[in-house]
């Protein structure tokens, strides 16, 4: 039995083993289909099998073939079965076109008289242009309504009509496509002649249909994108602009509004869907205001809106403007009026800024499920070549009209001619681009949708390897699949990297030794480059770089490599010149070092955070420059961590410890302090501190009043070791207690360390001589943080003490009770709200913590006389200590609205509740508001102003410290360092308007607040 079933399966397996060597993934109904209606006595034909074997996907060849041949009439079967065992050209275009795509086999099945059109097509040895498509389709129209009318009575539309002879030229045009017959460049081409000749044709239709509005003015239709550039997909919205003018006798508004209904009209007729479906969407939406602006416009008025509304990505939408139907006059004359303002954007500010953040907003806009597969908007996809290439062009294109060229391969061969590309890396742009255009062709052909995602079915991957053969440097017949996904990586991967490379890279080109018979930049066009770059020194600039690139040595190869990128980073930030010579000095310091230019060149993250925070303002790349090593951080995952206390402590103590005298120990305690400031400075730069502004900022003031409180910790302990080297043991011991934003944890980059001293005795020692010991200790400890030197001093203010500058430095504890119980006013009680211990010894700090509780939380509160006094202090010093010509709505620290205004009524309710609500009992702004809205003494609403408000003014006073390596209570009034304020406050390029707005507004309304909780008005 077994046996028998053997044999029989054996017998029946004959002919389906045949198909299955030939490719076939269902040979069994492939049988079925060979023996059906049509195909009779074909199915032993060897030259039919191999050439159904040879397609993308014989299985869907075959069965296209069937449909084709049970459509047809008995005539035009026994012609087509004879043309295809004789004709071989004819059999490789049809098979190739059936084994490709099922939409157009779905129309041969409609219409099967239209496989004669491939005929036609290979007689006539020709490519056809716009007037052959015009013709064509004209000639359909009226063929089908001739057709329809003795068919069916007349029922068959125009609009079907239309569709059925569009289908009929994109027949012909995937045959020739399919077999090799044109490239991809021509392909794209006939492709944007057809829906050229596709919208003159319904623009014709349409004038028909309302000579009324055909007679009462002139349109033209321009073609935008990739239609206007004559790289049209198969499936693609056409985008377009339409203009008028009224004809002689009519009025401009009844020319427009006539001009409307025949645009509309044309859309309807190629986009929307019938039996015969549709052609493509018409997208007018690159007109004037998008959507939201008429569809048709004068081109008076198209170039009003030009010269003073456009945005820089509408100038570079219109470098592919081509007119391509209606009025061929007023389309040239569109274009011509045009080109002036189009070559000239790259002049705009912040144009390349624009640009590139335009790109880097289509790729964030991709969905993540979608970001591997997409072909056309991904990283190293097409749309990566387009950006490039059109970049460059909107740059030189100035200077070079050979540069002006709509189609990205002509304008890519264009830029390697003039030099502005290198040409092994156009060779490689081009092969790549072409790959993957064709690519999405085979994509879309398939059912003539329009996607630009790589299919994830193993049947849709197969037929695309198959049919993409010729273009896939690997062996496609053992693993077409792999084949393809490693080809398709391959070019993705080069395009991504030449991307990144290739508007960057022929700047060193200009100043590096080139090898002979190499192109590069001339001087004058790698300037022009940087200047759209937004570099204010182009001269300088190269300069730069011919240091760092320029010999034959390792250093410079590396440096090649690197300045590519970096230059692009440089140019994302306010100030690229700043980042660029502030990057060769550290390669200058740190050159030699083997581990720099290898961790730049091995951690690419190390080379772009090491780009942005030398781009980022003066304070980082100055304190890194005073010490390059510390570049090193940047290469660790972790480190730009903050680190805390104990560890900074920990650390600054050992250094204290080794050294070995009181200017070493304290210049180590410095020195730690130097490189810990850059690694705080470089994660806010960064946004290492967190992704919400006000978690940022608590994270920069903590991690400083740290840092500050170590150093203290450290210089302290090495001013005692030297007095007690020179007297024997310190009489006393001594507390250094924190004051202001030092004791409220929120230093900022450029606060001094506000400080009282308090000592205490040992027991048995003389008062005086303990006091002249403290004296001496903490007169020597804020001389020595303050001494210049290479590292940053920490400038320790105790002018918050009794009896201010007059009194001594440093009292006992007993000293201060006496003074605050008989002197004190209500504005030391408000200061002493701010103080918290933080070096010294920790039972002396902890004693005065006692002694002032009473004091910053009075049990009575706060008497009328002394509300009245704070007040008047406050109102004071509003009106006298705003530096002269400052603006009061942007002084961030005595300005209407701003730190003072926020703290005053924050520290006005500590005083009033504190001793009621434990909550209250902090020395941290944002902590007490926080806890006074709890309690009910605020309104949330309020709360939220007063936070914002004192959020965003500690933050820009951070960022004016980053950015002009100074401290400054006001915005910069020079333009690059407002806009490095406004890069870290997260607004883009050309934005620090709406800075100042929001910053105005945002403190107006805190204010208001402020008014009616302070002062009681309002």
């Amino acid at each position: 039995m077994a046996v028998d079933e053997q044999r029989a399966g054996s017998r029946v397996s004959r002919p389906e083993n045949r198909l299955v060597r030939r490719g076939f993934n269902d040979p069994a109904r492939a049988v079925r289909l060979l023996e059906g209606p049509g195909l009779e006595g074909l199915a032993d034909d060897p030259v039919l099998l191999d050439a159904l074997g040879a397609t993308a996907d014989p299985d869907l060849a075959l069965l296209g073939l069937a449909r084709l041949l049970e459509a047809a009439d008995e005539t035009d079967r026994r012609t087509l079965r004879d043309t295809l065992t004789t004709s071989k050209p004819l059999r490789d275009r049809l098979l190739g076109v059936l084994g490709v795509s099922t939409a157009l086999g779905d129309h041969l099945a409609r219409h099967p008289h239209d496989w004669h059109v491939l005929v036609t097509f290979e007689l006539r040895d020709m490519h056809p242009g716009p007037e052959d498509f015009r013709r064509a389709l004209t000639e359909g129209v009226k063929a089908e309504g001739v057709r329809a009318a003795g068919a069916r009575g007349g029922d068959r539309s125009p609009a079907d009509a239309l569709r059925a002879a569009y289908r009929r030229c994109l027949l012909a045009i995937a045959a020739r496509d399919l077999t090799g017959t044109t490239d991809l460049a021509r392909t794209a081409a006939e492709l944007a002649d057809l829906a050229g000749a596709t919208l003159q044709t319904a623009l014709d239709l349409a004038a028909e249909q309302d000579p009324e509005a055909a007679a009462a003015c002139r349109l033209a239709v321009i073609g935008m994108g990739k239609c206007g550039g004559r790289e049209l997909n198969y499936v693609s919205d056409v985008d377009v602009i339409f203009v008028a003018e009224p004809r002689e006798g009519v009025d401009e508004q009844t020319a427009v509004k006539a001009a409307t209904r025949l645009a509309a009209a044309l859309t309807r007729l190629c986009a929307d869907t019938t039996g015969e479906g549709t052609i493509w969407p018409v997208d007018a939406n690159l007109r004037p205001e998008g959507r939201n602006g008429p569809l048709v416009r004068t081109l008076a008025s198209h170039l009003a809106y030009y010269q003073r509304w456009a945005k820089t990505w509408e100038f570079q939408a219109l470098l592919k403007a081509r007119p391509v139907a209606g009025d061929a006059e007023l389309g040239a004359a569109y274009v011509e009026a045009l080109a002036p303002m189009v070559w000239q954007a790259a002049a705009r500010e912040n144009f390349v800024a624009d640009v590139q953040q335009m790109r880097r907003r289509v790729i964030d806009s991709i969905p993540a499920t979608e970001l591997d597969r997409q072909l056309k908007l991904g990283p190293g996809g097409l749309r990566d070549v387009e950006f490039s290439v059109q970049l460059l062009q909107l740059v030189h294109g100035r200077t070079d009209p050979a540069l002006r060229s709509g189609n990205t391969l002509e304008a890519l061969a264009a830029l390697s001619r003039g030099g502005y590309v290198g040409r092994a890396d156009a060779a490689s742009l081009d092969t790549a681009y072409r790959f993957l255009r064709s690519l999405e062709h085979r994509i879309q052909l398939y059912r003539l949708r329009r996607t630009h995602l790589m299919p994830t079915a193993a049947e849709d991957l197969r037929r695309l390897a198959r049919s993409l053969a010729a273009l896939i440097n690997d062996d496609t017949r053992a693993d077409p699949v792999a084949a393809l996904h490693r080809e398709w990586k391959r070019h993705a991967v080069e395009v991504r990297r030449l991307h990144e490379k290739l508007f960057y890279r022929p700047l060193l080109d200009a100043v590096a030794e080139l090898p002979p018979g190499a192109a590069g930049l001339t001087p004058d066009a790698a300037r022009a480059r940087l200047e759209a770059l937004g570099y204010t020194d182009p001269a300088a600039a190269l300069r730069h770089i011919s240091a760092l690139a320029s010999g034959v040595s390792r250093k410079a190869a590396i440096q090649r490599t690197l300045l590519p990128v970096l230059l692009g980073w440089f140019a994302d930030s306010a100030d690229p010149d700043a980042g660029l010579l502030n990057f060769r000095q550290v390669s200058d310091a740190l050159g030699r070092t083997p581990w720099y230019l290898r961790l730049l060149r091995d951690e690419s993250a190390a080379a772009e955070q090491l780009a942005r925070v030398l781009s980022a303002g003066r304070l980082a790349p100055d304190l890194l420059l005073r010490a390059p090593e510390a570049v090193a951080m940047l290469g660790d995952p972790q480190g730009l961590e903050p680190r805390g206390r104990a560890a900074l402590e920990g650390e600054i103590l050992a250094a204290v410890g080794r050294a070995g005298s009181t200017t070493a120990a304290v210049a180590a305690a410095r020195s730690v302090r130097r490189r810990e400031l850059f690694r705080t400075a470089a994660a806010d730069v960064l946004g290492r501190l967190g992704d919400d502004p006000a978690e940022a900022l608590d994270s920069s003031g903590e991690a400083l009043t740290a840092l500050n409180a170590a150093t203290l910790q450290g210089a302290l302990r090495a001013c005692v070791a030297g007095w007690e080297a020179e007297h024997g043991d310190l009489p006393t011991r001594i507390s250094v207690i924190a004051m202001g934003r030092f004791g409220g944890h929120e230093l900022g980059y450029g606060s001094d360390a506000d400080v009282l001293f308090v000592h205490e005795p040992l027991l048995g020692s003389l008062e005086e001589e303990a006091a002249r010991a403290a004296q001496a200790v903490c007169h020597e400890l804020r001389a020595q943080l303050g001494a210049p030197s290479t590292e940053p001093p920490l400038l320790v203010d105790a002018d918050l003490r009794p009896e201010g500058r007059s009194g001594p430095l440093v009292r006992t504890l007993a000293s201060y009770a006496a003074y605050y119980r008989r002197w004190s006013h209500a504005w030391e009680s408000q200061a002493l709200l701010r103080a918290e211990p933080v070096a010294g010894d920790p039972g002396l700090g902890a004693r005065f913590r006692q002694l002032i509780d009473p004091l910053r939380y009075p049990g009575s509160g706060v008497p009328e006389r002394d509300l009245t006094e704070i007040r008047r202090i406050k109102a004071r010093i509003e009106a006298e200590r705003l530096p002269r010509g400052a603006d009061p709505t942007t002084h961030t620290k005595i300005g209407r609205g701003g730190l003072a205004d926020v703290e005053w009524t924050v520290q006005l309710l500590q005083l009033q509740h504190g001793h009621a609500l434990p909550g209250l009992r902090t020395t941290r702004t944002r902590a007490a508001l926080a806890a006074a809205v709890d309690a009910g003494l605020v309104k949330p609403e309020d709360g939220e102003v007063l936070e914002a408000a004192w959020v965003l003014a500690s933050r820009v006073r951070a960022a004016v410290m980053l950015v002009r390596g100074r401290p400054g209570d006001s915005f910069p009034g020079e333009a690059r360092e407002l806009a490095g304020v406004a890069r870290y406050l997260g607004y883009g390029a050309g934005h620090s308007g709406e800075l100042l707005d929001d910053y105005r507004r945002t403190t107006r309304r805190a204010r208001v607040v402020v008014d009616r909780l302070f002062y009681g008005t309002g």
